[in-house]
C-alpha cells in the first residue's frame, strides 16, 4: 500500500484524507441585557477563565442592594423574636413560682381556690406564648433564609454578566459590540477549542475494527515538510456512506469510519502562532496486530520539541 507521497506503508500502517479541526465554542448571555463592553478581538488568544465581555449589570446592582436591606431587616425581626422569647421565658418562670406559692398556701386554706386557679390559668397562658414565641422565632429565621437565598440569585445573575472563556482558544468571530441588547442565549464571541485539535480521516471498515482508542498515529500536512505525532481519541461505533473527506469513487462505495486523531495539547501550545483550521493534509494509524510495524523514515521527520513533551513514544 503507498501513502499520498508515492512512498510504500508498512503492512498495518492505514491512512486517509482530512483536515485540522477543532470544537467551536459560542461564548453567549446567560441572562438578558446590554453589552457593556468586549475585551477580546477576532484572533486573540484566550485562557480559560480570561474575561472577554461584560453585560451591565446596573440594574442588578440595585436590586442586590434591595436584597440586602431585606436580609437586613429580617435579621432585625429574628433579634426582636429572641427578645421576646426572653421575655417569655421570664413570665413563665414567674408564673410556675406564683404557681408553686399559691399550691403551698391552697393546702394551708391561707388562698382561696379560685385565686389558685387564676395563677395556673396565667402560667398556661405564659406556656402558649412562649410556644408562639419560639415558632415565630422559626418564621423569621426561614424569613432570614430566604431573603439571603434571594441576595445569592441576585448576586449570580450579577456574577454571570461576567463571560469568561470556558477554554484554551482563539477568538473566531465577535458577533457583539458595546451597547447591543441582547436576549438569553445571546452570543457573543465564538472560539475556536485550541484544547482539542484533531484530524478527522475516514477509514473502510476492514481497518477500522483493528484501531483502539490511544493509538499512535501521524499526521502529514500539506503545509508542513514534517510529521506530527498525534493519538487516536475516537473511533466511530457506526459507519457512514460518502464521508465528504473521500475523493474517489471507489472509496465511496464502501462503508467508512469516522477517525479523530488529537495533536498534543503541549505540541499545538508550543506552536500556537502556526495552527490553523481547514489545513488539509493525510492522517496515518497503526492497526492492532503482529508485529507492530515502525514507522517510515517520513513520518518519523519530527518537530524538534517532540521530545521535550511528556509521552516519550509518539
Amino acid at each position: 500500500m503507498f501513502g499520498r507521497t508515492g512512498v510504500e506503508l508498512p503492512v498495518g500502517i492505514a491512512f486517509g484524507n482530512g483536515r485540522v479541526e477543532a470544537i467551536q465554542v459560542d461564548i453567549s448571555t446567560k441572562i438578558p441585557g446590554r453589552v457593556s463592553e468586549i475585551l477580546a478581538r477576532e484572533g486573540d488568544l484566550v485562557q480559560p477563565g480570561q474575561i472577554v465581555a461584560r453585560m451591565d449589570a446596573s440594574q442588578l446592582q440595585a436590586q442586590l442592594l434591595r436584597a440586602e436591606a431585606d436580609v437586613a431587616n429580617a435579621q432585625s425581626q429574628v433579634a426582636a423574636e429572641e427578645a421576646a422569647i426572653a421575655q417569655a421565658k421570664a413570665q413563665l418562670t414567674l408564673a410556675e413560682e406564683q404557681v408553686r406559692r399559691s399550691a403551698t398556701l391552697l393546702r394551708k386554706n391561707a388562698v382561696s381556690q379560685e385565686l389558685h386557679d387564676t395563677r395556673v390559668s396565667q402560667r398556661d397562658v405564659a406556656v402558649a406564648v412562649l410556644k408562639a414565641a419560639e415558632a415565630t422565632l422559626v418564621s423569621r429565621q426561614r424569613a432570614v433564609d430566604a431573603a439571603q437565598a434571594g441576595v445569592q440569585d441576585i448576586q449570580t445573575q450579577i456574577d454571570d454578566c461576567v463571560l469568561k472563556a470556558p477554554t484554551f482558544g482563539r477568538v473566531l468571530f465577535r458577533l457583539a459590540e458595546p451597547g447591543e441588547v441582547l436576549s438569553a442565549g445571546g452570543k457573543v464571541l465564538t472560539l475556536v477549542n485550541l484544547a482539542d485539535v484533531y484530524l478527522e480521516i475516514f477509514l473502510p471498515s476492514g481497518q477500522a475494527h483493528r484501531l483502539s482508542i490511544g493509538s499512535k498515529a501521524r499526521i502529514k500536512l500539506d503545509i508542513l515538510d514534517f510529521a506530527l505525532p498525534g493519538t487516536v481519541t475516537f473511533v466511530s461505533p457506526e459507519s457512514q456512506f460518502t464521508p465528504k473527506q473521500v475523493e474517489t469513487s471507489s472509496e465511496r462505495e464502501k462503508l467508512m469510519f469516522r477517525v479523530k486523531i488529537a495533536v498534543p495539547a503541549e505540541l499545538v501550545r508550543n506552536h500556537i502562532e502556526q495552527v490553523k483550521t481547514g489545513v488539509r493534509g493525510v492522517g496515518y494509524v497503526r492497526l492492532d496486530g503482529e508485529p507492530m510495524p515502525e514507522w517510515p523514515a517520513f513520518l518519523n521527520k519530527l518537530p524538534p520539541d517532540v521530545a521535550a513533551l511528556p509521552s516519550k513514544k509518539p
